[in-house]
Order: C-alpha cells, then structure tokens, then sequence
C-alpha cells in the first residue's frame, strides 16, 4: 500500500500545466472524481447496452411496433429533455446524480440499439478502438498540458466541424448515398470527437471549477460515446 500510495505521490507532483496558481492537490481530487463518475457511467451504459443487445425482444419490440417506436423516439429524445434540469441542479445533491443516471440510461438505450442490429465482431472492434483512443489521447493531453500546450484554440474548429456533421446528416435523411456516406460520416465523426477529447480533457485540466464535476463528466462521457458510435459506423460500413 505504501509503494502504491508513493507511486500515486509521484504521479501527482509538480504542476499539471505552467504558471497553475491553484493547489495541484484539489485539481487532481476533482480530476479522480470526474473519472470515477465517468467509469460509472460507462459500467451502466455497458449493463443497459448489453440487456437491449443479449434480449432480442428489446430491440424486436421498439422497431416493429408502433407503441415501441413511439416509445424508441422518447427514450432517444429524454437525454435533450433531462440535460435541462440536470444543468439546473449540478449542485444539487443528490438530484444531480439521479438525474445524471437518468440520463446515462436514456444513452444507454440508444447505445444498445445502435449495437443490436450490427455483427458483434464489429462492436467488439469499435469498442477495443474506443478504450485505446480514448486511453491515448488522454495520457497525451496531460503530457502536453504539462509542457504548457493549449488546446482552447480548438473550440471554433469543433463547433464548425459539429455544423458540418449535422448538416450532414440532415442531408443523409433526405438523400441517402447508403454504405458510403456512413463511412463518410464515421470517418468525420471519428476524428471530430476524437478531438473533442483533448479539448474537453484540456477543459478538465484547467478550467472546470471544482464544483463543475458533472458537466465535465457528461462531455466527456458523451465525447467517448459519440466516438464509439461514429467507429461502429465506420466498421460497418466498411464491412458491407
């Protein structure tokens, strides 16, 4: 315990980015608490996801039937509905948290049936992707952030690019290309989100306050899930 305790000490030390006049120690509690909330989101979404997928029904059920549609488009809208109060009471406890489960349910169920009617070597694929990314990217924004890298330059970019790809989809309900635009469009997701993770990382390191945990966990929660579904999108079409 006290070699583990040390190494954790080493990790910590020293400033997390040039010129930090904050005390590095409350920095970093809050960074554990945003991951530990994050890791608990992803072990529901995964539980949800994995229900919906393993319980054919499920997904059979919201598909097929006019009830269960109706139900489906509820469920993939509630995420825009329950943002509002959960902005509203982000310091609110516990209401935050019931409503922040709530909400990772509700993406959760958008997850499972985006995965249930793909081969599950490509979930996998998309999936072991996602980790390595997500782990890559972060470990690199922290290095960088530390040797006095910025990454607030990007927020214009990204606000561009997310433009770009709803217009995109927009266009895809109207006029379908089939397999190619979903290649297309998991390939421009794939790297939008994935720079959104070093800039929403960046935002961690810096410049949420302390009391600003669970924003900083949903982006970055909806950043890895995004990413997973834009390289599911991907695979699968390049699969076809």
């Amino acid at each position: 315990m006290a070699v583990l305790g040390k190494g954790r000490g080493d990790i910590e030390a020293g400033q997390l980015y040039p010129n930090m006049v904050e005390d590095v120690q409350f920095r970093w509690a809050f960074i554990r608490k945003v991951y530990v909330i994050i890791t608990m989101q992803m072990i529901l979404t995964a539980a949800v996801a994995a229900v919906v997928v393993f319980v054919p029904p499920i997904s059979r059920y919201l598909v097929s039937t006019r009830a269960g549609l109706g139900i489906y488009i509820v469920i993939l809208i509630s995420p825009l509905i329950i943002m509002c109060p959960l902005y509203a009471y982000m310091k609110r406890h516990p209401i935050n948290f019931i409503l922040l489960g709530l909400f990772t349910v509700a993406i959760a169920f958008g997850v499972g049936m985006s995965c249930a009617f793909v081969k599950g070597k490509i979930v996998l694929e998309a999936l072991i992707l996602t980790c390595v990314v997500v782990v890559s990217l972060t470990l690199y924004t922290f290095w960088a952030a530390k040797r006095g890298k910025d990454f607030s330059f990007l927020g214009p970019f990204l606000f561009a690019g997310m433009m770009v790809l709803m217009v995109f989809m927009l266009i895809q309900i109207f006029i379908p290309l089939g397999k190619l635009s979903l290649m297309i469009y998991g390939c421009i997701a794939a790297i939008l989100f994935s720079a959104y993770i070093v800039y929403d990382t960046d935002n961690l390191i810096k410049r949420y306050s302390y009391d600003e945990y669970i924003p900083a966990a949903v982006t970055l929660y909806l950043d890895i899930v995004n990413l997973f579904l834009a390289l599911l999108a991907l695979l699968e079409g390049a699969d076809s």
